[in-house]
């Protein structure tokens, strides 16, 4: 009964209030003012006419206390409706403030208000309406009966965050709503960010969440991802080509190695001129250069592939320079080259693979000695230096102009391509070193000018510190190929960006 004449009333004082102010809505605010003036007044208008009683006869106490209270209660209403409106001119004289009925209506998405048990009390937002159309009566319900059955789990425990102490909490959820369209799925994808309003003692009051359609984010992510497996697979499927070709190639490579080697001894027989001999040199030469190559192919992509194993050992680097330069100074006296070394007294033996380290100093003098003429030189220079092993390795060749030093190291990149029939090569030399050299937690530096020569640092933890200090979770990951890092750039690449090189993960298995 008092909500049906709570009802009448606010009708009533809405037509006043409305007609009185052109036509707009009246102000929810003025309604409530006139209601609880009239609650009040209900009571006088009983007391008054009763006490007027006593003094005058009812026909005229009646009327006439009914008319005081009346007119009493419009001067006490059109008074404070007129101080209110003269306190807030806006809310009047400004139409388009009169239509929002809350701040929150002009937020983006939809704003909840949930109770501690996740119960829907209220709804608001700029987009209310939209996602009101498809949740299936929120009000006074469990917000999780919207979610998607896979993801109530992940809401109820941000629900238990807050109350836990937690002041917000992000999460992201499916709506499930029914197909409108073909364009539309069955689930709509949101973000909810909820935060938590607290009462005196900490405990959890309230929580008011926002709710963003990231269709669209969505989207760029799967995209994203489909494109990263694609890259993955790629390179996955190249690792294991390489891997099968290089196998399949040092099968024949062996035989042709061995049967050149024979014709060249003259074991079963001499050959009948020296242009037979000669076509026999060449081609050992030829099968033991795409051996090296093959060789290359299969460390890269071990390298690649994360399967590259370091056998740390102890052993006399001094030997294994001097080792280099007898295997290459054949090389390097064909080429008309001056090839030495230089080794610190008292370096003894340093901890690190044996294998890859000869294969750095094979790869880097060798490089050296192609791109040097005849008359030049190439010095190997090994020292310590604190804790770490120092390599040097210098030469008075053609060099590398400035703009060409972002592509050192990129696999099958030559940087003198137009003298690529000079300069024979794969380009996986120095790709090696750099992977190899990052392998044992080391770094790689390069200076060079153009005519005047290249100097190659390579600096190795002397006691194989190093691959320790890299590994992660037990296994070493390098980027591959290495970049060369700020601290390190010489003078000429100051000026060069940051290099777009195919990453990939090395490892040791």
């Amino acid at each position: 009964m008092a909500d049906r004449a709570k009802a009448i009333l606010d009708r009533a004082a809405d037509r006043c209030l409305a007609s009185n102010g052109g036509g707009e809505p009246a102000d929810p605010r003025e309604i409530a003012v006139v209601r609880h003036l009239a609650a009040g007044f209900g009571v006088m208008l009983f007391a008054v006419p009763l006490t007027l009683s006593f003094y005058y006869g009812p026909a005229v106490a009646l009327p006439l206390g009914f008319a005081a209270v009346v007119s009493l209660f419009l001067l006490c209403a059109v008074a404070l409706i007129a101080l209110r409106r003269t306190a807030y001119p806006a809310a009047v004289n400004d139409a388009d403030d009169a239509e929002i009925r809350s701040p929150f209506d002009v937020c983006p998405g939809l704003l909840l208000g949930l109770d501690t048990a996740g119960n829907v009390r209220e709804a608001a937002g700029r987009d209310r309406e939209m996602f009101l159309s498809f949740l299936r009566d929120p009000f006074g319900r469990p917000f999780a009966d919207q979610v998607h059955v896979s993801d109530r789990i992940a809401f109820v425990q941000a629900l238990d965050a807050l109350r836990q102490g937690a002041d917000a909490v992000v999460i992201d959820l499916r709506l499930d709503r029914p197909v409108i369209g073909i364009d539309q799925a069955q689930f709509m994808n949101v973000r909810m960010d909820m935060t938590a309003t607290r009462k005196a003692d900490g405990q959890l009051a309230f929580v008011y969440a926002q709710l963003l359609d990231i269709a669209g984010e969505m989207q760029i992510r799967n995209a994203a991802l489909a494109k990263e497996d694609e890259a993955v697979a790629a390179h996955e499927a190249k690792s294991r080509f390489l891997a099968a070709v290089s196998h399949e190639l040092r099968t024949p490579l062996n035989a042709i190695l061995g049967f050149s080697d024979i014709l060249a001894g003259e074991y079963f027989g001499k050959l009948e001129n020296d242009r037979q001999r000669e076509y026999v040199q060449l081609i050992r030469q030829s099968g033991a250069h795409l051996l090296s190559v093959v060789n290359a192919m299969l460390d890269m992509s071990k390298i690649e592939a994360g399967r590259y194993e370091l056998m740390l050992e102890h052993f006399v680097i001094g030997e294994a320079v001097s080792e280099c330069e007898q295997m290459l100074s054949l090389q390097a006296a064909s080429k008309g080259v001056t090839l030495t070394s230089r080794i610190a007294r008292g370096l003894g033996e340093v901890v690190a693979d044996e294998r890859a380290v000869r294969q750095v100093l094979i790869n880097l003098v060798g490089n050296a000695i192609k791109f040097t003429e005849s008359g030049g030189s190439v010095i190997v220079d090994a020292s310590r230096d604190g804790r770490d092993l120092k390599i040097v390795v210098s030469d008075t060749g053609i060099g590398i102009a400035p703009e060409k030093m972002a592509l050192i190291g990129r696999p099958f990149t030559q940087v003198h391509s137009d003298l690529s029939r000079a300069y024979e090569g794969s380009g996986l030399g120095l790709s090696l070193v750099k992977g190899l050299t990052a392998l044992h937690g080391g770094t790689f530096l390069m200076e060079s000018r153009p005519g005047e020569g290249t100097v190659v640092t390579v600096r190795l933890p002397a006691d194989g510190s190093g691959v320790e200090a890299e590994a992660v979770d037990g296994h070493n990951t390098v980027e591959f190929p290495p970049r060369l890092k700020a601290m390190d750039r010489p003078d000429a690449m100051e000026s060069e960006r940051k290099t777009g090189y195919d990453e990939a993960k090395a490892k040791i298995a």
